[in-house]
């Protein structure tokens, strides 16, 4: 558990889903801290948590007085962006989360930590136990590769529910539907089923041809995937 004075300023909802010995919790939800007037102020805390979109980090982390550790939750931003600090490091939760669940939504998540020496390891592993994650080592220079990753997990994920959605809605079933059909892939550890995998390429065809014909925008996206898939 983490025992050291942990001082942030919360702002936005966010900082709830931390949980299980942090003090408090910093979330700057939309903008900096400079751009919403809000004073940053770390006092005697020996630990300083950013958490605001990637784009304001570097402000933040520049109005902070040298002296604590200093961390952001971000997983693509480098560790650069905290300047002038050396006493940095990141604890980037690997998972998606939204304002209106709980900190349940991090139970089971995986989080990475990037760190310059031991000591600032020892803190972002501590930290990540804390909130109850399960810490890897993620180099610094590997931080875009490793969020691209992340990103095609999840935020495709999203883009590819909604793509199919539209197809069930003009084919005239629930697209619900398609939920358990999802989840039951994951469980089945993504195994691949289906007429790719069966060698049925007229299918295949069949698919791009009525793409073509109805969504002609979702067409490049069914090509690159099945590209992808047979790759």
């Amino acid at each position: 558990m983490v025992q050291r004075n942990d001082r942030v300023v919360p702002h936005g909802e966010a900082h709830r889903l931390l949980r299980k010995g942090l003090t408090a919790f910093l979330l700057y939800a939309r903008e900096s801290a400079l751009e919403q007037g809000v004073e940053v102020r770390e006092d005697d805390a020996e630990l300083v948590l950013i958490c605001v979109p990637d784009r304001a980090i570097a402000d933040v982390a520049s109005a902070i007085d040298p002296g604590p550790w200093v961390a952001h939750v971000s997983g693509a931003t480098p560790l650069a962006a905290l300047e002038p600090h050396s006493k940095r490091l990141s604890v980037h939760p690997l998972q998606t989360f939204t304002l209106d669940r709980g900190p349940d939504q991090l139970d089971g998540a995986w989080a990475a930590v990037t760190a310059e020496n031991l000591e600032a390891r020892a803190l972002g592993w501590e930290l990540a136990d804390t909130l109850g994650l399960q810490p890897f080592d993620l180099d610094d220079g590997a931080r875009v590769l490793y969020h691209v990753g992340a990103a095609i997990a999840s935020n495709y994920l999203v883009t590819l529910y909604r793509a199919a959605a539209r197809l069930f809605g003009d084919a005239g079933v629930p697209p619900e539907a398609l939920v358990p059909l999802m989840t039951r892939t994951i469980e089945n550890g993504f195994q691949l089923t289906g007429p790719i995998a069966r060698g049925d390429w007229s299918v295949v065809d069949a698919h791009i041809g009525v793409l073509h014909d109805a969504h002609p925008e979702l067409e490049p996206m069914y090509r690159a995937l099945a590209d992808a898939t047979t790759a």
